[in-house]
């Protein structure tokens, strides 16, 4: 007997039945050419678009850098590091968000619905970003904590910015943690290679996160992970209204979770399309896996557009424009594919 699960308006679904959004990244530095192909594309839930292409600042980490709060990033070649002071590198990263707002500002004008704007969580952030020594904040405690603060503080007046500029939307707050399962794992290589960093508890990492979250309020949040292994009970239970994943990673090891989470009212942002550019299958057959996971769970098949969106695998930054047009628009008619025939 198929499980029932919580009313949509339990999960926090803003975004309606049959959706589908994009990870995050698009390809080359034209920021108002992706900010119309995103807009165009997701009329259900566009989000705002990274463009790392033009270089350090543009990247994920640099752009959530950009954000912090009395914590200031450059450039070294190894990477992003902390330092005392905003320098051009701030500066540049912040200058590209703000031309990436104007962009969305301009293609939103009347818009209202949801919106999706993400940042780099606060535990890949500390993976990534380098303190003085050279190490990452990963291996101090309280440079985690200090990191976690700041980018809840940057978060805040993000938002208050999206809304400012979009005042129809409804925010949709997406956390990127690539890097969380390594955290957990103590698999995040030193500066020199060759240990690596010991693992975080799971309760330092759970409560960071959920402050982190808290930012947005009484709006959906999302973690998005691309990587093998998602803590999907760690990430329901520090706030997450939405966990977002690549379905071609997934193991029966983590099926358990997803469907305490599904029945919990989680919604699930699914990568079904590729990241890179492929051939695309038929719309029916990109969401093949989807139904399958359903019936292999137990839940009910008339579920699935209530709490599934489909996305691309991950980011595009990799594919052709053509491809990241061709994808986004694939993940939409994927979407319709599960509404039309759920079994």
């Amino acid at each position: 007997m198929a499980r029932t699960l919580p009313r949509v308006s339990e999960t926090k679904n803003i975004w309606g039945p049959a959706a589908a959004t994009g990870v995050g990244s698009m390809p080359g530095g034209d920021a108002r050419e992706a900010a119309k192909t995103v807009t165009g594309s997701l009329e259900a839930l566009p989000h705002l678009p990274e463009l790392p292409a033009r270089g350090p600042g543009a990247d994920m980490i640099g752009r959530t850098a950009g954000m912090l709060v009395d914590l200031y990033a450059r450039v070294e070649p190894s990477g992003w590091r902390i330092g005392d002071r905003p320098g051009r590198d701030t500066r540049r990263a912040r200058s590209w968000l703000v031309e990436d707002l104007d962009a969305l500002e301009e293609f939103t004008q009347g818009y209202t619905g949801a919106l999706k704007v993400s940042a780099v969580g606060p535990w890949t952030l500390a993976a990534a970003l380098e303190l003085r020594n050279g190490e990452v904040a990963l291996s101090d405690p309280g440079a985690c904590r200090d990191l976690a603060g700041s980018l809840a503080e940057g978060l805040r007046g993000h938002l208050a910015e999206v809304r400012r500029r979009v005042p129809g939307a409804s925010l949709v707050l997406q956390l990127d943690e690539p890097s969380l399962t390594a955290v957990l794992t103590g698999t995040v290589r030193t500066a020199s290679g060759y240990r690596t960093h010991r693992a975080v508890d799971r309760g330092v990492v759970e409560g960071a996160l959920r402050d982190v979250l808290a930012v947005a309020g009484d709006g959906p949040v999302v973690v998005h992970s691309c990587a093998p292994a998602v803590p999907f009970a760690l990430l329901r239970r520090a706030g997450a209204t939405a966990i977002s994943f690549d379905l071609s990673l997934l193991t029966e090891r983590e099926e358990e979770s997803i469907g305490e989470a599904v029945e919990a009212g989680t919604a699930l942002f699914v990568g079904t399309v590729p990241g890179t550019d492929s051939p695309l299958s038929d719309p029916a057959g990109s969401v093949m896996g989807v139904r399958t996971l359903w019936r292999r769970l137990g839940l009910a098949p008339g579920t699935l557009t209530e709490s599934v969106v489909i996305t691309p695998a991950c980011g595009l930054a990799g594919a052709s424009p053509g491809y990241a047009r061709a994808a986004l628009a694939h993940c939409v008619r994927a979407a319709g594919s599960l509404a039309d025939n759920p079994e």
